[in-house]
């Protein structure tokens, strides 16, 4: 059994924040994977299905980014399962729009949800860490982080989600460079 939690913030205002890019990889993968339906449960959005043959739980954390851990923490424990049990999918500053990167383990590179779960199961768990592309001034991260994606962006952002969903069997088996390989292929093919 897995938790793959995907980061935003709660409300319809949030929906297509550059920030939010974790909630909408979530939703993709429940409804690619036809999950379950939505339980309110460990201060978020839990649904439950399989990817391949590993039981998934997809938790969208309704505790606001900067809390994001605390529903992480809740699930792991309740279920017994280990940090290395767990994968994080958000938003990446640091990374051009639509690339995607897997990382095990690290600091929080200034992402408060990330900070948050770090703070609530340790370092040890992997990230899909979802480019947004820096705005090239500091000033205007938060501008940028939280404003919506962009009309030209939808397409992109449409093919990456799919693109992550198709792909997830290889998440689920662990096989973190297979994932990325083949996303890449089916991104830029």
């Amino acid at each position: 059994m897995q938790i793959w939690a995907g980061l935003g913030n709660p409300g319809p205002q949030y929906a297509m924040n550059r920030h939010n890019v974790g909630f909408m990889t979530a939703d993709v993968l429940a409804e690619v994977h036809d999950f379950g339906p939505v339980q309110k449960k460990f201060s978020g959005w839990l649904q439950e299905g399989r990817i391949g043959p590993e039981k998934i739980l997809l938790l969208k954390p309704a505790t606001f980014m900067n809390k994001s851990g605390q529903a992480i923490g809740e699930a792991m424990r309740y279920y017994k399962l280990e940090p290395q049990d767990v994968t994080v999918f958000y938003d990446e500053l640091d990374l051009e729009p639509f690339k995607v990167k897997v990382k095990r383990g690290g600091g929080a590179a200034g992402h408060n949800g990330i900070r948050s779960t770090i703070q609530h199961i340790g370092e040890d768990f992997r990230r899909i860490r979802i480019g947004i592309g820096h705005p090239g001034n500091k000033d205007r991260v938060t501008g940028h982080v939280l404003g919506n994606y962009a009309k030209a962006e939808h397409q992109p952002l449409i093919d990456m989600l799919s693109g992550i969903a198709a792909e997830a069997h290889w998440l689920a088996e662990n096989d973190d460079a297979r994932f990325m390989s083949d996303l890449a292929l089916r991104l830029n093919g």
